[in-house]
């Protein structure tokens, strides 16, 4: 996401960050109770960064771990805060390859 924090997210903000599409995070919503966006006064579903967390996580397990939903679903019950710490590593080393590359090409 972007530096600035922002409170609310659009749909179409988060899929482009995430690298997801609209419909892809819509079906979730109804796989995953976990994901439950607020609407706006237009109707709009609009997430918090609770929310983009929560998506990140199920990416990582249906998408990089290659889960089932059942299979990502139970996971998510069951270790949630490990979860969260391989997430983040994944993310973390992905920006430090990316870093890695810059420099490398730079030389």
């Amino acid at each position: 996401m972007e530096n600035i924090q922002k409170q609310y997210y659009t749909i179409g903000e988060v899929a482009r960050s995430l690298d997801l599409t609209t419909s892809l995070i819509r079906f979730w919503e109804t796989e995953f109770r976990e994901i439950n966006p607020k609407k706006n006064r237009k109707g709009n579903r609009v997430y918090t960064q609770k929310d983009i967390e929560t998506l990140k996580k199920i990416r990582y397990l249906l998408k990089t771990k290659k889960y089932t939903i059942k299979g990502a679903k139970e996971r998510m019950k069951l270790d949630h805060q490990g979860l969260e710490q391989e997430v983040q590593v994944r993310e973390t080393l992905i920006k430090l390859r990316s870093f890695l590359l810059e420099l490398k090409e730079s030389l």
